[in-house]
C-alpha cells in the first residue's frame, strides 16, 4: 500500500518551521533545493548548510553553496565545509552532469560571505546536541559522508534528531553511476550503510520517484517568466543541468532530484510513499552502492526508511514558481 506520510515522521509532534541542516553538494538540482528552502521561512528554519565533497570537490561546492546563499540575498546563512573524501573510497565526482565548478551554467560572483571555521561534522553534532531532542532535522542532499562521521562521532545524536529527509538510492528505475546505484550512495556506500543502520526515521527520495518531477519545457518556461534574477539565474541552472539527462534518458527536461526533499517538508501530500527496509550493499564490486528495497517485506527485516514512490510533478513545479516569486 502506498501512503502519504504527513511530515515530520517522528512520533513527537512539531509546529512549523521545522529546523533543518542542509547537508548539501551543489550541484545545481542542489542549488534548487536551497533556494527552496530560504524562500520558505514558515515552513523551514535554515540553521546552517554544510558542504560535502560529492558532485564537485569540496572547495568548489563549499563555494557554490556560498554563492547560492547571496544569490537568495541572504549572507547571514552560515556555510561549513565538511569532508573532502568518502570513508573508504576514492572521491566519484560528476563533471559531466554539473560542469566543472559543480554550478555550472550562470555567472554568479565569487562570494563574499565568510566560510565558518567550524568543521561542518562538528557543527551537526553541536546543533542537534544544543537544540531541543527532536527538533532538528538533516537534510542530506549529497554523499553521506559528513552524517555519518557524525554519527560515529557523537553516537547520542541519533536519539536527539527528528529525522533524516535525504536524496538517494534506487529501486525499479535502476541507478544512474552504475546499472545498480545511485550517484549519492555509489560515491559513499560505506556511509550510507552508516545512516540507514543509526535507528534514525529517514525518508528517501530515490530515482524512481525524483525522475517524475521533469524539468520539461513547459516548466521551464514557468520559471523564466517569474522573471526575477533568482529565477533567472534557476533557468540558466537547469538549462545547463538538463542537457545531460536529456540525452541520456532521451526525456523532456531532466529530473529534479534534491528539491524534492525541501518539498516534502513544506507540502507532504506532493508525495506518496512506503514503509520499508533499505539496506546498502558495500562489499561487491558488481552492485556496490545499490540500496536494496524490500518493498513488499520479503526479508522480515525492521523497517527503516520510508521511500518515495510517487510525486505530483504539477504540484511540485507550482509550489516551486510560487516561492521563486518571493525574490522580487
Amino acid at each position: 500500500m502506498i501512503t502519504t506520510p504527513a511530515a515530520p515522521t517522528a512520533s513527537t509532534p512539531a509546529a512549523k518551521p521545522y529546523k533543518i541542516i542542509i547537508d548539501t553538494d551543489p550541484g545545481q538540482d542542489d542549488a534548487v533545493a536551497i533556494l527552496l528552502a530560504l524562500a520558505s521561512p514558515e515552513d523551514v528554519e535554515v540553521l546552517g548548510i554544510t558542504a560535502v565533497a560529492g558532485n564537485a570537490p569540496l572547495p568548489w561546492t563549499e563555494k557554490n553553496a556560498r554563492r547560492v546563499c547571496e544569490l537568495a540575498g541572504r549572507p547571514d546563512v552560515k556555510v561549513y565545509a565538511g569532508c573532502d573524501r568518502p570513508l573508504v573510497r576514492l572521491l566519484h565526482t560528476a563533471p559531466e552532469v554539473h560542469g566543472d565548478t559543480g554550478l555550472d551554467g550562470p555567472v554568479l560572483p565569487e562570494p563574499t560571505m565568510p566560510l565558518q571555521d567550524q568543521h561542518a561534522v562538528d557543527f551537526i553534532i553541536d546543533t542537534v546536541m544544543r537544540e531541543e531532542a527532536g527538533a532538528v532535522t538533516l537534510c542530506p542532499l549529497g554523499p553521506l559522508t559528513n552524517v555519518a562521521r557524525a554519527l560515529v562521532k557523537e553516537p547520542a545524536i541519533a536519539s536527539r534528531l527528528r529525522q533524516i529527509v535525504l536524496m538517494g538510492g534506487a529501486q525499479m528505475e535502476g541507478g544512474n553511476s552504475t546499472p545498480c546505484a545511485e550517484f549519492n550512495i555509489y560515491v559513499d556506500p560505506h556511509a550510507a550503510d552508516i545512516v540507514f543502520k543509526s535507528g534514525v526515521p529517514i525518508v528517501m527520495f530515490p530515482l524512481d520517484v525524483t525522475h517524475q518531477v521533469l524539468t520539461s519545457r513547459r516548466h521551464m518556461d514557468r520559471i523564466q517568466a517569474v522573471g526575477n534574477r533568482v529565477a533567472q539565474a534557476t533557468h540558466e541552472m537547469l538549462d545547463f543541468y538538463q542537457r545531460y539527462d536529456e540525452h541520456k534518458y532521451g526525456t523532456d527536461g531532466g529530473p529534479l532530484h534534491d528539491p524534492c526533499v525541501i518539498a516534502w517538508l513544506i507540502r507532504p501530500e506532493i508525495f506518496q510513499g512506503k514503509t520499508v527496509n533499505v539496506e546498502i550493499e558495500t562489499g561487491s564490486p558488481l552492485t556496490t552502492g545499490q540500496t536494496v528495497i524490500d518493498r513488499w517485506n520479503t526479508t522480515g527485516r525492521v523497517r527503516n526508511a520510508t521511500v518515495m514512490l510517487r510525486a505530483d510533478s504539477d504540484a511540485f513545479f507550482d509550489l516551486l514558481v510560487e516561492r521563486l516569486k518571493r525574490f522580487g
